[in-house]
């Protein structure tokens, strides 16, 4: 059974950092480029950084330039989402995404980010 679970969410102040993690089960993650997508309240899901499956390569979104870092660990079949510098309007649902050739595409349940004061 196919399973990525999200943990590291919770409230953080403005200024504040929080890290994400990801694990997967259920298939080979070495395989699987990984990706983290938000959805604020009202708003739709939008990619904040991907990562390919050796770990060489990492997109970001531009919000997510020069503050969030995406990382994976294959050995642990992990990936995280170092967020720095976090506002109010990261304030979202963030989820854990796998992706083999477009095909074969997986997601978790999300962890939710608050950054208020």
């Amino acid at each position: 059974q196919v399973q990525l679970m999200e943990s590291g969410g919770g409230w953080v102040q403005p200024g504040g950092s929080l890290t994400l993690s990801c694990v997967g089960s259920g298939f080979i993650f070495s395989n699987y480029d990984m990706g983290w997508y938000r959805q604020a309240p009202g708003k739709e899901c939008e990619l904040v950084a991907d990562i390919t499956a050796g770990g060489s390569n990492t997109n970001y979104a531009a919000f997510a330039k020069g503050r969030f870092t995406v990382s994976r660990d294959n050995a642990f079949d992990r990936t995280y989402l170092q967020m720095n510098n976090l506002n109010p309007e990261d304030t979202a649902v963030y989820y854990c995404n796998a992706v083999l050739a477009s095909v074969y595409d997986y997601w978790g349940q999300g962890t939710q980010v608050t950054v208020s004061s």
